[in-house]
């Protein structure tokens, strides 16, 4: 025999590949497949179905802020840029560090739960909840404005 052809044997309990002989171990005869005691099922009750996703993450359960741009006051944003002429206006707003953020209507915004109402040629509206002095929420409407200089000539 050849060294092609006997890169291509397979003997029992050895494999010849490329001219060098690798041991196989045959399977032992005492394996079997785990089964299930008599009469014990899967009992679901108090365990999460596996396939489906879960209600709710973790950073909505414990109240944090789930986009970098809820972890601002709307004030600290900065706006810098407006495509208002589409079926889907869209804005760009920067934080402090110079990270600017793509936003659209529906977009949330702020440590208030402020949301993008419209996007406006120079403005984009935002409509959050306000805490008065006494506790109670009050949505109130911020707007953000391009600044006159950042607007061009139009």
């Amino acid at each position: 025999m050849n060294r092609r052809r006997a890169s291509r044997v397979l003997a029992l309990g050895s494999l010849v590949v490329a001219g060098r002989v690798w041991a196989v171990a045959p399977a032992p005869e005492s394996v079997n497949a785990v089964e299930p005691a008599e009469g014990s099922a899967y009992d679901p009750i108090g365990r999460r179905d596996p396939f489906r996703p879960p209600r709710a993450s973790p950073a909505t359960a414990t109240g944090e802020p789930r986009t970098p741009l809820e972890r601002y006051e709307i004030g600290q944003l900065k706006l810098v840029a407006i495509i208002y002429d589409t079926r889907e206006p869209r804005a760009v707003v920067e934080d402090d560090a110079g990270l600017g953020y793509i936003i659209k209507v529906g977009t949330s915004i702020g440590l208030n739960g402020g949301q993008v109402r419209a996007i406006e040629r120079g403005q984009v509206l935002v409509e959050e909840d306000s805490v008065d002095f006494y506790g109670d929420r009050h949505p109130s409407s911020v707007v953000l404005q391009l600044r006159t200089s950042e607007r061009g000539t139009r």
